[in-house]
């Protein structure tokens, strides 16, 4: 009969640190792999790193002194925006990270006040 008793409650333990181990290391590393592959998809749109990288190059090869103005302009508009958009989903992505986070104290928390 012991051996039951201890086996169940092992079991038990086991479960929950398996269940927490699963909901913080293992999602968080799916999560981290989406957010990255989702930031790889969105610089082939805005390209932040090249855009960066050829700054003061004329826009389309185009050496004419308009040209090498407008390549600024351009670029520097690009950048912006990209920043704007980086910025904009990384603080989506952080809220969305807390509250993946807080979900098991929150239930928890309102287990224990509604006994």
């Amino acid at each position: 009969m012991n051996f039951a008793v201890t086996y169940l409650l092992t079991r038990f333990f086991y479960r929950i640190f398996d269940f927490f181990h699963h909901w913080y290391e293992d999602a968080v590393r799916v999560f981290n792999h989406w957010v990255i592959n989702f930031y790889e998809r969105l610089d082939q749109t805005f390209a932040l790193r090249i855009t960066l990288k050829y700054f003061f190059q004329p826009l389309y090869k185009d050496y004419t002194i308009v040209g090498r103005i407008l390549g600024v302009v351009f670029r520097s508009g690009r950048i912006f925006l990209g920043l704007l958009v980086y910025s904009f989903f990384g603080i989506v992505f952080l809220g969305f990270y807390l509250l993946w986070l807080l979900i098991p104290p929150l239930i928890l928390i309102y287990a224990i006040q509604g006994f």
